[in-house]
């Protein structure tokens, strides 16, 4: 059996963690982890996750402008995967989490969540969109 694979989808405040089923067919949003002061830190408490679901995989959301160019969000998200990459020998591939986000809010909204209640699942429902994403693609063949 594959090991699992494990999503984040990286903000300045807030990780949100994804998770695949034993599987690797679909994505289960996980917790949402609180950042703080120490890039270094977090990217460390991130691989401590990482060890403790077993993930042969991690995938993390790229933040892309919309019509695909890359922004300040990429150049920090790319600076926070590389210290990650320095704490787990886990390999890394980000996955394009243009629409994510606004997804999971439009779900949640759906669902009747109220906003001052939203932040403390949105972002791993996006995660778990990016690892579906990921699973798609992989499913069709499209990933290495």
């Amino acid at each position: 059996m594959e090991k699992r694979i494990i999503a984040f989808d990286i903000g300045d405040k807030r990780i949100g963690i994804a998770a695949s089923d034993p599987f690797n067919t679909f994505a289960l949003p996980g917790t949402t982890y609180f950042r703080t002061k120490s890039a270094a830190a977090d990217a460390e408490n991130l691989a401590k996750i990482v060890k403790e679901k077993d993930a042969g995989l991690i995938v993390c959301g790229l933040p892309l402008n919309f019509d695909g160019s890359e922004s300040v969000q990429t150049e920090k998200t790319r600076r926070f995967v590389g210290l990650l990459a320095e704490k787990t020998d886990v390999p890394i591939v980000y996955e394009d989490e243009r629409f994510t986000t606004m997804e999971a809010e439009r779900v949640l909204i759906t669902g009747g969540v109220r906003r001052e209640n939203r932040k403390q699942s949105i972002d791993s429902i996006a995660a778990s969109y990016i690892l579906e994403g990921y699973l798609n693609k992989k499913k069709k063949g499209e990933t290495t």
